[in-house]
């Protein structure tokens, strides 16, 4: 079965527009022409590239190849078009700068209309509908699912998949799987399990959906196989169905999230404002239903690799909490940990750093990715800081909407955001790479002491030069 084909729609700018989406965003752009001016200070490396047209998601592939001073690692991002050229999934190969190697010169004199030399497109997918999110499998991350305007899940193999020209006209490339098991749209919920090859999907029609792909998949066995270079076996029908499906929310299900020691524990968070965790062990019901986790919708989850007791969610009432999930209880009981105020706009994604237990990052409508450390909340408070409790980083990079951004599992504290740039700059969106300097992460103690030597330095170069 193929995927339903999504309706001919005008291109959807972002998750939600408001009333006011059309008026310029003053406050984010004062807040970039004074980010531009701190960059050399605040970036050890940044690059932007300017895109063509939006994409809603973006998230890293795997490291092709090491070398001494940057690394060549593969990008997967989508192209959302007006319908005068087919909307396409993009693997891109880009060019990741080590640590303490880029100029400073070098990362202040960006133009951020242009195209970056770091990023370079390798393969064109023509996508069946615009590609709303992309997950990429843990256990093999050249293939990746997508979320388009369908109830289908579709599944790529990317090196398998033949490169194609983006033609209006031209037929839609085909994917490895399709998973179907939603009644209605599944645009955004969408996650790979850590453990085994899982699939989580949410969507319309309130259902949080699980499949399992390991019948699908191979580990290259056979030279056939081999030869293809694909880990997708062929089968005579190429629709997989849903190993279970759940029912619990009252409104569209948002975003999805497993657990990561887990392939039978998750959490769905949803438009009834409500964040969910289940066990498919225990059947099809909510384990907890937390109720009313925030004050309006949820659009984004995240589980915590470290310690997976604390859960993120980020929401259209501005903010993100941290939940304990030892603190929830099958009443809906649960108060969270922590509630970040740091947004003046819906937040987006929220995403847990997978290098520091205590930090993760939020994006939101308001164009600033904001980088957290809960560890820090009492600090901050003990030197009676004016900012949000446990901020300590702010990207104002983009000059709209931050739709999506992924940590660089294999580059710590690198990160790559995407923004649609559609409602304020004449259409098209920014891609950035980019990562803060280690002076603002790494211990104090540590940082002290690099600052005095440097301090020593330039006093000691004064005296020879006098």
């Amino acid at each position: 079965m193929e995927a339903t084909p999504p309706p001919s729609e005008p291109r959807k700018r972002g998750r939600m527009k408001g009333p006011g989406g059309d008026k310029k965003n003053t406050a984010a752009d004062e807040s970039y022409a004074h980010w531009k001016l701190l960059v050399p200070v605040l970036y050890d490396w940044l690059a932007s590239h300017n895109l063509v047209w939006p994409s809603l998601s973006c998230r890293w592939g795997p490291v092709l190849e090491s070398g001494t001073y940057k690394n060549k690692q593969r990008l997967y991002l989508s192209e959302q078009t007006d319908h005068t050229q087919p909307n396409t999934l993009i693997i891109a190969n880009c060019e990741v700068v080590k640590p303490r190697v880029a100029a400073e010169n070098h990362i202040a004199n960006f133009n951020e209309d242009a195209r970056s030399p770091y990023v370079k497109k390798y393969k064109t997918i023509l996508h069946p509908g615009e590609v709303n999110r992309i997950r990429e499998l843990p256990q093999n991350k050249n293939i990746v699912a997508t979320h388009t305007d369908c109830p289908e899940v579709l599944i790529w193999d990317v090196e398998a998949q033949p490169n194609r020209q983006a033609l209006l006209g031209s037929a839609d490339s085909r994917p490895d799987l399709v998973l179907s098991g939603h009644q209605e749209n599944a645009e955004f919920a969408l996650a790979m399990c850590p453990a085994e090859p899982f699939v989580l999907s949410g969507g319309k029609d309130k259902s949080v959906v699980l499949w399992s792909i390991q019948d699908h998949v191979s580990t290259l066995a056979t030279e056939a196989t081999q030869s293809a270079g694909s880990i997708i076996k062929a089968a005579d029908n190429s629709t997989v169905g849903p190993r279970g499906v759940f029912q619990g929310h009252d409104d569209t299900v948002e975003d999805v999230q497993f657990c990561p020691s887990s392939s039978q524990q998750f959490c769905s968070v949803g438009d009834d404002s409500c964040l969910i965790l289940w066990d498919a062990r225990t059947g099809s019901s909510p384990v907890v239903k937390v109720e009313k986790a925030h004050n309006a919708d949820l659009h984004c989850v995240d589980w915590n690799s470290h310690d997976d007791n604390f859960i993120l969610t980020g929401s259209a009432d501005h903010t993100v909490c941290m939940f304990d999930r030892r603190n929830l209880n099958s009443a809906g009981i649960g108060s969270p940990v922590h509630k970040f105020e740091g947004h003046s706009a819906a937040v987006l994604c929220v995403q847990w750093s997978p290098d520091k237990t205590s930090v993760f990052g939020s994006s939101a409508e308001d164009g600033l990715l904001n980088i957290w450390d809960y560890e820090k909340i009492g600090q901050m408070e003990e030197t009676e800081s004016k900012g949000p409790a446990g901020l300590f980083f702010q990207h104002a990079g983009h000059r709209d909407k931050v739709v999506d951004f992924h940590w660089n599992a294999y580059d710590p504290w690198t990160i790559v955001s995407v923004s649609d740039d559609g409602d304020l700059w004449n259409g098209g969106g920014t891609l950035q790479l980019w990562r803060m300097t280690d002076l603002l992460y790494r211990p104090k103690d540590e940082v002290l002491v690099e600052l005095q030597k440097f301090k020593d330095h330039v006093i000691e170069c004064s005296k020879t030069t006098s």
